[in-house]
């Protein structure tokens, strides 16, 4: 059997009114905050910006895999459209100014290049099945790809880990077979209530925010690493020691909010911005 860490007492910790522990109480530091917009132009502005760099981020983690892979924004004044990545254009190569708009059926209403026929069935669905969910992220990736085929949820082997605990779900529809029928997307927009998170058996990891593209894009970057490192440990032969479940949910309460994802991602962006200022193309 698996063995557990003794449990102990966990204790809440006061916010003073902030989100999370992580803002500082003192004032006047430099950290990072949500910014307020005068029109939706400026918003649909920002929106796009931070979904390029979610995709430049993919590059940079090694998540492309030819043409697959999507990563989509609601539009703030439309939200019945959202905002994806143009199809066979690789993630390094992704600008503001070939991003695409796309209605819940698929028709391209800006930009000129194509929807992927594959990404427009799934997010499509389930952009249309859960309004409060805003963003949404994909990619065949090599290490969550190989966990999916197993069919089980992560274990919450380490504190990152346990950001997920009771916040993802297995889906076993459509396991394995290529979701390019609409019925594909019906079938499987209602597993994602309640979590942020989901791997597909037999086809690989969905994240989805219901706070921003930046929190999505982070907790898929997460999940994958978390994926690498329980195949790895798996691969040791040796029983792990596991998080207990009040400390995963304690870790998760501060260290797995979509808030949390928003905030990990503001270094990756300031990176990109810096060094890829292509992407504001």
């Amino acid at each position: 059997m698996t063995e557990n860490l003794a449990r102990a007492p966990v204790t809440a910790v006061k916010l003073a009114g902030r989100e999370s522990i992580y803002q500082p109480e003192q004032p006047g530091l430099k950290f990072p905050s949500i910014p307020t917009f005068e029109t939706k132009a400026q918003q649909r502005q920002y929106l796009k910006e931070r979904l390029v760099a979610a995709c430049r981020a993919f590059a940079q983690h090694g998540l492309d895999y030819g043409f697959a892979g999507h990563l989509t924004v609601r539009d703030p004044e439309f939200p019945e459209l959202y905002w994806t990545n143009p199809m066979a254009v690789h993630f390094a190569q992704v600008k503001v100014s070939n991003l695409i708009l796309v209605d819940h059926k698929g028709k391209v209403l800006e930009g000129g290049y194509a929807v992927n026929r594959a990404g427009f069935v799934l997010h499509a669905a389930v952009h249309a099945a859960n309004p409060d969910i805003v963003a949404m992220c994909h990619a065949h990736t090599e290490y969550g790809t190989a966990f999916a085929a197993l069919g089980k949820p992560l274990a919450p082997l380490s504190q990152d880990a346990a950001a997920f605990f009771e916040d993802h779900v297995v889906i076993r529809e459509e396991a394995g077979q290529v979701a390019v029928e609409t019925q594909a997307g019906s079938s499987v927009c209602d597993k994602f209530r309640g979590v942020k998170a989901a791997i597909h058996q037999n086809h690989g990891l969905f994240t989805v925010s219901r706070h921003s593209i930046d929190s999505a894009a982070f907790w898929f970057i997460a999940l994958e690493r978390c994926c690498k490192q329980q195949l790895m440990i798996e691969a040791t032969g040796q029983q792990p020691v596991l998080v207990s479940p009040e400390r995963s949910r304690y870790s998760r309460e501060h260290v797995g909010s979509e808030y949390i994802g928003w905030l990990h991602f503001q270094p990756i962006y300031e990176h990109l911005a810096a060094t890829q200022p292509d992407m504001f193309e």
